[in-house]
């Protein structure tokens, strides 16, 4: 456990502003740049996108810029981030923050020019007022909008007095060589297709001057035709193609820098002592060097040893180990963490046992009469048949019958010194034995790169949410129709239904009505009363590992249901996904993420049936 003189420490995520908290070496990048942008006056207007995925050090980058730019006589700057405003709110917003930054003497100078513009003069005169007067004049900023913005000839004006106030405040003869400002703006990927577009507009349409340029911090992925931007009309497409002049691609840390930021990490948060280099050059490379992930995952250990009272009993490093192995080996660690009865065996006894009797087979050597025996009682389990002379073929049949990420998992050595560092660790059977029977819940890690939803708010995939006592599942559930399972019946056949609770709640919101089944005859009883829609089955039940298949197999043969099938089991192996296969089912499915992917395929296009003229009325 975590003892009392360990001082723990979360650590913040905000992005690097200064040359001496530069722990990925962006400061040489920030220093080209800089001079990049200033040797560039003479070519503005323009816009450099700053491209990067999420979490990879777009806004420390800029930040880092924007200080070398600090330091450069008549350069100034404005950081607006494009995130803190929605739909046409950002265009306004924008150009406001640009104006802001003028000489009050050329406003009013402006003023004077555009005087005679009547559809101006009122606009003008708040902006006046605006620069001159205090902070708390909101009232004149929202007359110069409405202003501004009555009808197209009042844009076109507006466009043309901006355009000659911000060349007057760049090419003025006190100022040699001229005058530059450069826009950072921030997060655009993260905002809603509106607000992308009318940032874009601010950019192009009305502020896109000499004097001016734009430095943008975005994933040009995500706002690609398959990405955010995916519904944009062609003329739209043909315009945001015009607003990036160039790009810099951010590139991955090199495996030493990355290693020396999980070290400050480790030491900022208090658990350097628990990182071995082995571990180290694990986050590393299975965090893809993503800054942004190792925090998250430091973070989210500290978290968990403070405060979860399953860890007392147990060293810090197994709470460590644990995450890992939650964190980049979900497959894994959702078998070893199976409630009891959700499938036969250990999965971790069988991970090693698989590992030694691989070795075995693959040596050229002769066998002990121990191995043998091992190896023999490995097979026998398994009701495979060593084949004489072949070691591939017999390791082939024998992975048929083991979890599908298994042999990957045998050929990862990080992971088996993870989990060999973990078994290594005193209790750790207990540990193990604690977590499948259900101990408290690990903190919850996004188990995939975050995607921006429609309001541009990250959301995590594949994780429950519980919200006012409901179950919703996945980023979409507030975005479903009503009952979009309305009349369907759902048949699930499990010995075990206290492991599927939230899955039925979630199958029940949505408008369908789920009965539940521990054996066949309960599940005859329901099919004689009324079709289901659909069958969840679990595959082993009691003592027979195939009672699921033999069940479905046996109501395709008579002919009592012929509809779509999901079978949903601890684990999926080759010969699993065979035998559901042949029995035209849609799949086998090992985590709730799948399953609610096959239920929604099955329910989609399948009309809910007539209800059987004995059935009650349905609940």
């Amino acid at each position: 456990m975590v003892s009392s003189e360990q001082r723990l420490a979360l650590l913040n995520d905000e992005p690097v502003d200064t040359a001496g908290t530069d722990l990925l070496g962006s400061g040489q990048a920030a220093r080209q740049l800089a001079g990049l942008l200033v040797a560039s006056r003479a070519s503005t207007p323009f816009t450099l996108a700053v491209d990067a995925g999420w979490g990879m050090g777009k806004s420390s980058l800029m930040q880092l810029v924007r200080g070398e730019l600090a330091n450069v006589p008549e350069v100034h700057t404005v950081w607006y981030n494009a995130w803190t405003s929605s739909g046409a709110d950002a265009l306004e917003g924008l150009i406001k923050s640009v104006l802001m930054r003028f000489d009050r003497r050329l406003l009013r100078r402006a003023l004077h020019r555009v005087s005679e513009q009547r559809a101006l003069l009122r606009a003008l005169r708040a902006l006046a007022a605006l620069v001159a007067g205090p902070l708390g004049a909101a009232g004149l900023v929202d007359e110069l909008w409405s202003n501004l913005s009555v009808n197209s000839q009042a844009r076109n004006e507006m466009r043309e007095a901006i355009r000659d106030l911000a060349q007057e405040w760049a090419e003025t003869a006190d100022y040699s060589p001229r005058r530059m400002l450069v826009v950072f703006i921030d997060d655009l990927d993260r905002c809603s297709e509106e607000t992308v577009l009318a940032v874009c507009e601010a950019v192009k349409v009305y502020l896109d001057v000499p004097g001016l340029a734009f430095v943008i911090g975005c994933d040009r992925s995500a706002m690609g035709p398959s990405g955010l931007l995916r519904d944009l009309t062609p003329a739209g497409a043909a315009f945001m193609e015009k607003i990036f002049q160039t790009s810099y691609r951010i590139p991955v840390a090199d495996g030493q820098g990355v290693q020396e930021y999980i070290g400050w990490c480790a030491r900022t948060a208090g658990i350097e002592r628990l990182l071995d280099a082995p571990l180290v050059e694990l986050l590393a490379e299975r965090s893809a060097r993503n800054p942004r992930r190792i925090k998250r995952l430091v973070n989210g250990f500290v978290l968990e040893a403070t405060l979860n009272p399953m860890w007392a009993d147990h060293p810090p490093e197994a709470v460590l180990r644990t995450l890992l192995i939650q964190y980049f080996y979900a497959d894994f660690y959702r078998m070893m963490t199976s409630p009891p009865g959700a499938d036969s065996g250990d999965v971790i006894a069988d991970f090693c046992t698989y590992r030694r009797v691989r070795t075995l087979l693959r040596a050229s050597a002769s066998w002990s009469d121990e191995e043998q025996s091992s190896v023999d009682a490995f097979l026998a389990l398994r009701d495979v048949a060593p084949v004489p002379g072949n070691w591939r073929a017999t390791l082939e049949a024998v992975e048929r019958e083991l979890p599908t990420v298994f042999p990957g998992m045998v050929a990862d050595s990080a992971f088996n010194s993870l989990l060999d560092g973990l078994l290594g660790l005193p209790r750790s059977e207990e540990l193990v034995r604690s977590l499948r029977e259900g101990g408290p819940a690990m903190v919850t890690l996004p188990q995939r790169e975050p995607e921006s939803g429609a309001a541009g708010v990250p959301v995590q995939t594949g994780v429950y949410e519980a919200q006012a006592g409901e179950i919703g599942y996945g980023p979409s559930s507030s975005r479903l129709p009503a009952e979009p399972f309305a009349g369907h019946t759902i048949l699930w056949v499990d010995d075990h239904p206290e492991n599927n609770t939230a899955l039925a709640a979630w199958c029940r919101r949505r408008g369908a009505t789920v009965e539940c089944a521990e054996d066949s005859r309960t599940a005859d009883a329901v099919i004689a009363g009324r079709t289901p829609s659909l069958i969840i089955s679990d595959i082993a039940r009691g003592t027979d590992d195939r009672a699921g298949f033999l069940y479905v197999e046996a109501l395709r043969r008579d002919g009592r249901y012929t509809g779509p099938v999901v079978f949903y089991a601890g684990r999926v192996t080759p010969s699993r996904q065979e035998a559901a296969r042949a029995l035209g089912a849609l799949g086998v499915a090992a985590d709730g993420e799948e399953l609610t992917r096959l239920v929604r395929r099955a329910l989609a296009a399948r009309p809910a049936p007539p209800a059987h003229p004995s059935a009650a009325r349905p609940r």
